[in-house]
């Protein structure tokens, strides 16, 4: 992701933000949202089965149950959110790389630093969001008519203000730091592994299937953090447990005990499966794609 400046150029690459918009929301219109609600339908309602999630998730509307949240919370965010990490990770990459340190390692902080600042700046207000609107149907069981989704941000914002809207930030943060920092920083690590069984330098390109199988390695180890993508579900979910054990003021720790005590190491790690797919993904999407257009984006 970092970007190869020419001799006298200065300054900030600031198209990084309209090529991290473009490609974000390319992947969250493709395969992305369907992943992303499916791993949420899990993370929620860790009883189910895959396929019972799968059925579940299709009786909202057939394929447009998949799309749920789309429009347009998940817009928002993919377009704020990838305009940001891939600013800031590539700006962070560049100079890291230039101090001398490892493409492995710039990916790292870079993907680290994206991470952080996405998650402060868009994604605790927008997945406070999604995952209330994906969730909340689960009102409409109880004989009770689900709101708008303007009526339910009005709702939490009276009740609870920027504090509410932004519920599970902190575990948010974590989830993006270790989310982009795994993925960025082992597709890199996978890049010059396969630059040195071929005998490239760090200069010499990659194929696109090289690129892309960097990128699906990144993504797929990078889910090793679920337990803590599972605590952000259950802190921001509209469904609420029947369990007299859930934390009545939900902390990143107290979830955790919580989630373990009631569901065990399996509970921690449900819907890995699906998001596994969407690392994999999002990483081509972000990495090896984005890669491509930063490069096509700088001949123009």
């Amino acid at each position: 992701m970092a970007i190869q400046k020419e001799p006298g150029q200065k300054g900030v690459n600031w198209s990084n933000i309209a090529v991290g918009a473009i490609m974000n929301m390319f992947e969250v219109t493709t395969l992305g949202q369907p992943l992303e609600v499916l791993k949420t339908q899990m993370a929620a309602n860790r009883s189910e089965t895959m396929l019972q999630s799968l059925r579940t998730v299709w009786s909202r509307g057939g394929v447009a149950g998949f799309y749920q949240g789309l429009i347009p919370w998940a817009w928002i965010e993919a377009s704020t959110k990838g305009a940001v990490l891939l600013f800031t990770a590539a700006e962070i990459e560049t100079r890291t790389v230039a101090m001398g340190m490892s493409p492995a390692t710039a990916g790292l902080l870079g993907g680290m630093g994206g991470g952080i600042a996405q998650a402060y700046l868009t994604v605790g207000f927008c997945t406070c969001m999604k995952t209330a609107e994906i969730t909340r149907h689960k009102q409409a069981e109880a004989g009770i008519k689900p709101p708008s989704t303007w009526a339910v941000f009005m709702d939490i914002y009276r009740r609870e203000g920027l504090a509410g809207i932004n519920k599970g930030v902190n575990a948010v943060a974590i989830r993006q730091c270790t989310n982009w920092g795994s993925r960025i920083g082992i597709a890199r690590l996978a890049e010059s592994s396969i630059r040195k069984f071929q005998g490239k330098s760090e200069k010499d390109p990659l194929g696109a299937v090289e690129k892309i199988a960097s990128s699906s390695i990144g993504g797929a180890l990078a889910t090793w953090n679920q337990p803590i993508e599972v605590v952000r579900v259950e802190m921001q979910s509209m469904l609420k447990s029947k369990s007299a054990n859930r934390p009545a003021k939900p902390t990143i720790v107290n979830m955790l005990a919580y989630i373990y005590r009631e569901n065990g190491v399996k509970g921690l790690y449900r819907g890995v499966a699906p998001r596994i797919g969407l690392g994999i993904w999002q990483t081509i999407c972000m990495v090896s794609f984005a890669d491509y257009v930063k490069v096509w984006v700088k001949g123009k």
